[in-house]
């Protein structure tokens, strides 16, 4: 009986590592650039991998097709004179929703060619959009009093609502968030995860589509307001990435990128010291078990194949934000041009 459990057991552990995936080691990428005049670019969301959907900071929006043509084209102005710079850009499944970065910050349904918020104030600055679901929303920025200012939907972008502060974590004076590429904000199913910079560099969660919140502390590089967390991705409800350091010397690679294996209540300091240093995106390869990971910025692209634990530099292409379409194929957007990335196929 005892040697029939020793052969079950060796027959489990083997066949579990047979299941394991495999990462790809990958040295260098090739990224077909689009140019596209004029046009700092943030916020992408793919269609697929023959398309992407953008949102720039010069009011346009539009399909950029792979064949190097552009599709449905649209220029957003406001009271024929206010021109919003884009860098948050989501979908609900259906229509296209972009928002403004500075006052008065602005939300449209680029779908309908609707504004569907709109909010005055000396402070306001939102920097990353997103759905749940075809419902549920939600729009991250810098406080305007003591509280991240936190936007709801629930009716699929139709209407939005300000979580007032007294439900909210406080913020430290001075800590707020970078509209960087789109990503300092992170769903899945209904949790949320959105991080900070500035004299603080946090993590603030909720579990249940934004109604209640726990706020928890980084070792990442905070106390300036160019330092902090500009990125953020979770392979699962458990473990997560962050990733960025300071702006202003995008060369430094300490303190800047950590993960954590507890859905964002304790993070780790990861390659410190090491590649990758100032980075704006960091994201997990989808169907990679949270192994492969891609971090784009100024200074290049750089590749994990371990979680995060090392990377290399793959490209010295500068982007400000990637998104996955599937395991193989990727769209980057930069300042002046919307990049196609396709990796190697096992």
């Amino acid at each position: 009986m005892k040697s029939f459990y020793t052969v079950f057991i060796l027959l489990v552990f083997m066949c579990s590592c047979s299941n394991e995936y495999e990462s790809r080691k990958i040295a260098a990428v090739s990224i077909k650039p689009f140019a596209v005049e004029n046009a700092s670019i943030r916020t992408i969301v793919p269609v697929d991998a023959k398309k992407v959907y953008f949102a720039a900071s010069n009011g346009n929006s539009g399909l950029q097709l792979d064949n190097g043509m552009f599709n449905s084209i649209k220029t957003v102005k406001y009271a024929d004179s206010i021109i919003p710079n884009f860098r948050s850009l989501a979908t609900n499944g259906t229509d296209y929703f972009a928002m403004s970065i500075g006052n008065p910050a602005l939300l449209f349904n680029l779908s309908k060619d609707t504004l569907v918020y709109k909010e005055v104030h000396e402070k306001v600055f939102y920097d990353a959009l997103t759905f749940f679901d075809s419902l549920h929303g939600i729009a991250m920025g810098d406080p305007t009093e003591n509280c991240m200012s936190i936007l709801l939907t629930h009716d699929g972008g139709k209407t939005w609502s300000k979580i007032p502060c007294e439900k909210l974590p406080e913020t430290v004076a001075g800590e707020a968030a970078f509209a960087a590429s789109n990503t300092s904000i992170k769903v899945l199913d209904k949790t949320v995860w959105l991080v900070t910079g500035g004299t603080k560099a946090r993590v603030f969660k909720s579990t249940d589509i934004g109604n209640t919140w726990q706020v928890y502390e980084t070792p990442i590089i905070q106390g300036k307001s160019s330092q902090g967390i500009y990125s953020v991705d979770f392979a699962d409800q458990y473990h997560g990435i962050i990733l960025g350091g300071d702006y202003l010397k995008p060369e430094e690679n300490y303190s800047n990128k950590a993960i954590t294996n507890d859905g964002g209540k304790t993070w780790s300091l990861i390659a410190d010291g090491e590649n990758p240093d100032y980075k704006s995106c960091v994201q997990y390869v989808p169907n990679t078990a949270g192994k492969e990971v891609f971090a784009v910025g100024k200074t290049g692209v750089s590749y994990s194949n371990n979680g995060g634990l090392n990377w290399v530099q793959v490209s010295e292409d500068s982007y400000y934000t990637i998104q996955f379409v599937d395991r193989n194929n990727a769209w980057l957007a930069g300042n002046n041009k919307i990049g196609k990335l396709m990796l190697p196929r096992k």
